[in-house]
C-alpha cells in the first residue's frame, strides 16, 4: 500500500453547487481541481444524465450557474479577451452565457454593469439579481457613465475613508460604503431596475413559486450594525416593497416561502451568545404577526471540518409543505426535515452531506462518506453513488479513525486517533494533537488531508470536540467567558487518555497544532504547559484586546465570547489572552498567518511572534501574502502546499 504525500491534494476534485433539473433528468454540479502551474483552481460544470458524466464547460473559470429550463443553463464568465482586459482595468461588470444541455457552444446572453453574486430567472426575459454596489461611484454606473466611474474608482485607490464598522471583511477586503443591492433585469429591453435602496444591505432573496413576489433579508447600512435583520417582500407586479419584520428584534439566518406564509430562522432573545442555535418562526401573512414554531437546539448548516472542500451549495430548501435543512449533530452532518409539527432526520451518512437538492422523493447530494473524498450520491430509499470524481487515494493508506471515549467533569466525550502508516505496537512513535477552529464546529471521521498526510509520515494524529464545539446543543457549545478553562481541561484530559491507551506514543514527542480557535487554543496550551515538544499555531488569536479593534467581527465577537469589553472590563479580555502568559512559553512554536486575514488579523500572530523572539523562545513565523483566513481550505494551491510543508518540517524538527 502506497503512502499519501503532502501534495496529493493537488489531485483531488472538490464538488459543489449541486442542482437537479425540474424534470429530474439531469444532475449538475461544479468540479474544482487545484492547478499548481497556474496557482488557482480549475472550475467547470459537469452533468450526470442517463448514468453518464459529461463535462459541460472547459474554460476552467465557471463556478456557478442557474437552470433556465430543463435543457438550458446560464452562468457568469469572462470568456472573451476583451472582457478579461476590461476586468483587469478595473471595470465592474458580469457577463452571462447560455448553454444548451443537448449540445453546442455557450453563447453570450447579456452583460450586467455590476459584480453579480446571485441571479435567478423570473420569466423568459426577466431576472432578479444581487449585485455588489459601491455607494461611492455606483450611481455613475446607473447613469451609464462608465469612463467617469473608472476615473472615480482609480482616484480612490490610494486611500480608504472609514466611516463604519466593520470596515473590512475576510475574503472581501475593505467594505466601507459597499452594500449588496437587489435589482430586476429585463434582457429584452436591456433595462436594469433597482428594487432595494442602497441604505440597506441585502443578504439573500427567495422568489415565490408563483413568480409574482419575492422576499429578502437585509440590514441597515449604518455606522454600527444593529446585529439584527429585517424581512422584506417585493410585489413583482408593481415593484413595491413592504417591510414585514422590522430590524429590531430578530437576528435572522434565512427566510423561505412556506405553505401560505413565510418561515424564517432567527434568534430573538439569546442566553448562549451570538452562536446560539437558531429557532424557527413563522410570519403569518394574514395577521401580519410573527409566531414561534420550534426550537430544535441544533444548527442549520454543516460544520463538520475538512480541508478537502472548495465552493458551497444549497443547505436549505422548501419542497412542497416540508422544509429541508442540513444540521450537524454529534460528528455528522445530516439532512433533516421539518413538516410543520416536528423535525425528523431525512437522510444521513457516516460523514458529511455538503450540499443537496431534491426531486420528488429522491435526494441528491454531494457527500463525504466514511473516509472517502467528495462524490455525488442519490438516495431514494437506497444510496447510489453517481460520480467517480476522486480516485487519487486508491491504493494508498487512509487511516481509519479509531474512536476514543473519555469523561471529564461528568460529561461524556468522543475523540479519534489515526494510526501511523505500517503501525507496529512494539515501536514508539511521535504524535500530533490537532484542534479545530470555530469554536462552534466539529471534527468527524471524514477525510482530513493534513491529518492523513501526517499519519502516513509516521505520526499518531488525535483530535476531539471539546466544550464549545457544535453538534451537542447550546449548553455544550456555551464557553462564553470561559475560553482557555473548561475547553483546555477537555483537551488535556483527552491527551492523557490517548497517551494511556496508546503506549506506543512517545509522550516526549507530542506536538500540537490548530487554526483560528484552534490557533487560540494552541497559544493557550503553550502558555500553560510545556508538555508538548512543538507547536504550530495558525491564523490565531493571542490578544483579545487588540482583536476588538482590528477583526471584521471583533467589535461584537470579542465581548460576546469573553463577557468583557475594552472600556469597562479590559482585565477580562486580558485574562483570556494567551499573550498575558507569554513568559511561560518553553515550547518551540511555529506561527502561520496571512496578511489579508481580517478575521484573526495578522497583528495577532505578529504580537505572539515578537514576544517569543524577545523572550528567547525558538520560533518562526511564515506570513502568506494575498491570503486570508481560509488559506488551509481555499488558499492558492502552492501556498497551501508551503503551509503544510512548513508545519510538517517544524514537527519533524522538534517532535519526530
Amino acid at each position: 500500500m502506497n503512502k499519501i504525500q503532502l501534495d496529493d491534494f493537488l489531485q483531488f476534485k472538490f464538488l459543489s453547487n449541486l442542482n437537479v433539473s425540474k424534470d429530474g433528468n439531469r444532475v449538475l454540479y461544479v468540479k474544482h481541481t487545484p492547478d499548481k502551474d497556474n496557482d488557482n483552481y480549475q472550475s467547470d460544470i459537469e452533468m450526470i444524465s442517463d448514468n453518464k458524466t459529461i463535462s459541460l464547460t472547459g474554460s476552467h473559470d465557471v463556478r456557478g450557474y442557474v437552470f433556465l429550463d430543463n435543457d438550458t443553463i446560464m452562468f457568469p464568465a469572462a470568456r472573451e479577451k476583451s472582457e478579461k482586459e476590461r476586468l483587469e482595468k478595473g471595470e465592474e461588470f458580469t457577463s452571462f452565457y447560455k448553454l444548451s444541455l443537448t449540445g453546442g457552444e455557450a453563447v453570450k446572453a447579456f452583460e450586467i454593469p455590476y459584480p453579480v453574486s446571485k441571479i435567478e430567472k423570473l420569466s423568459d426575459d426577466e431576472y432578479i439579481l444581487l449585485i455588489g454596489y459601491d455607494t461611492r461611484y455606483g450611481h455613475l454606473i446607473d447613469d451609464g457613465k462608465k469612463d467617469e466611474m473608472l476615473k472615480k474608482k482609480d482616484s480612490l485607490k490610494g486611500f480608504e475613508v472609514l466611516t463604519s464598522i466593520p470596515f473590512v471583511m475576510n475574503g472581501g477586503g475593505y467594505t466601507n460604503k459597499k452594500v449588496t443591492r437587489l435589482y430586476r433585469y429585463n434582457s429584452k429591453e436591456d433595462k436594469l431596475t433597482p428594487l432595494s435602496d442602497p441604505a440597506i444591505d441585502v443578504y439573500d432573496f427567495e422568489i415565490h413559486p408563483s413568480n409574482d413576489k419575492l422576499l429578502f433579508v437585509a440590514s441597515k447600512a449604518i455606522a454600527r450594525p444593529t446585529l439584527k435583520e429585517s424581512l422584506w417582500e417585493v410585489n413583482l407586479t408593481t415593484n413595491d416593497i413592504t417591510e414585514l419584520v422590522e430590524e429590531k428584534e430578530y437576528s435572522m439566518a434565512g427566510a423561505f416561502y412556506y405553505k401560505d406564509n413565510i418561515l424564517f430562522m432567527a434568534n430573538k432573545e439569546v442566553t448562549h451568545g451570538n452562536n446560539e442555535n437558531i429557532k424557527f418562526f413563522l410570519y403569518n401573512k394574514e395577521s401580519k404577526t410573527v409566531e414561534f414554531l420550534i426550537n430544535p437546539d441544533m444548527s442549520t448548516w454543516n460544520s463538520v471540518g475538512s480541508d478537502c472542500r472548495y465552493g458551497g451549495g444549497r443547505s436549505q430548501k422548501v419542497v412542497g409543505d416540508k422544509f429541508y435543512f442540513l444540521s450537524t449533530v454529534d460528528e455528522f452532518a445530516s439532512l433533516y426535515v421539518y413538516d410543520g409539527n416536528e423535525i425528523k432526520k431525512a437522510h444521513s451518512i457516516n460523514g458529511s452531506i455538503d450540499c443537496f437538492d431534491i426531486y420528488e422523493d429522491t435526494i441528491y447530494y454531494v457527500g463525504m462518506n466514511d473516509t472517502d473524498l467528495q462524490e455525488v450520491y442519490k438516495y431514494d430509499g437506497t444510496v447510489t453513488k453517481l460520480s467517480n470524481a476522486n480516485t487519487a487515494l486508491d491504493g494508498k493508506y487512509v487511516a481509519a479513525p479509531q474512536e476514543v471515549t473519555f469523561e471529564n467533569d461528568g460529561i461524556d466525550f468522543k475523540g479519534w486517533v489515526l494510526l501511523p502508516y505500517d503501525y507496529d505496537p512494539n515501536k514508539t512513535y511521535p504524535a500530533i494533537l490537532d484542534i479545530h477552529g470555530g469554536p462552534k464546529t466539529v471534527y468527524g471521521t471524514v477525510y482530513y488531508h493534513e491529518m492523513q498526510a501526517w499519519a502516513n509520515l509516521g505520526y499518531f494524529v488525535f483530535f476531539t470536540n471539546p466544550r464549545g464545539s457544535d453538534g451537542r446543543g447550546n449548553d455544550f457549545m456555551d464557553i462564553f467567558g470561559k475560553y482557555g478553562t473548561i475547553d483546555y481541561d477537555d483537551l488535556m484530559k483527552f491527551t492523557d487518555v490517548v497517551l494511556d491507551k496508546y503506549p506506543a506514543i512517545d509522550n516526549k514527542r507530542v506536538g500540537v497544532t490548530g487554526g483560528s480557535y484552534g490557533g487560540f487554543m494552541t497559544n493557550w496550551i503553550v502558555t500553560h504547559t510545556d508538555r508538548f515538544a512543538s507547536a504550530a499555531t495558525q491564523r490565531s488569536i493571542s490578544n483579545w484586546v487588540s482583536m476588538y479593534g482590528t477583526s471584521d467581527i471583533g467589535f461584537h465577537f470579542t465581548e460576546d465570547q469573553n463577557k468583557g469589553n475594552v472600556w469597562d472590563t479590559p482585565e477580562k479580555l486580558w485574562e483570556h489572552s494567551p499573550l498575558k502568559y507569554i513568559k511561560n512559553v518553553k515550547t518551540p512554536t511555529l506561527i502561520i498567518h496571512s496578511d489579508e486575514d481580517y478575521r484573526c488579523p495578522e497583528e495577532q500572530g505578529k504580537q505572539f511572534f515578537t514576544a517569543l523572539v524577545d523572550l528567547g523562545v525558538e520560533t518562526r513565523m511564515v506570513l502568506f501574502h494575498g491570503e486570508n483566513h481560509e488559506l488551509s481550505r481555499s488558499g492558492k494551491p502552492n501556498n497551501r502546499l508551503v503551509r503544510l510543508q512548513e508545519i510538517t518540517d517544524w514537527m519533524n524538527k522538534y517532535t519526530a
